[in-house]
């Protein structure tokens, strides 16, 4: 394999990477409380997938204050 002879600049990497970009996220809304989750994944806020509960959420209970 053949090494380059001179140094390339940094102006003509940079532009070779000018398509190296992220896409932006799919997301969809829950079906059951309207969060927004990414598609084909459990809502994590309400624990619904396709319309049918998956995992049941614990209720958060407020520790009394002393």
């Amino acid at each position: 394999m053949s090494t380059p002879k001179r140094r390339h600049s940094k102006a003509r990497g940079r532009k070779r990477r000018t398509h190296y970009k992220l896409d932006e996220l799919s997301v969809v809304k829950c079906s059951n409380c309207g969060h927004v989750v990414l598609p084909h994944h459990l809502c994590s806020k309400c624990g619904y997938y396709k319309g049918r509960q998956i995992v049941v959420k614990k209720e958060k209970t407020k520790k009394p204050k002393k």
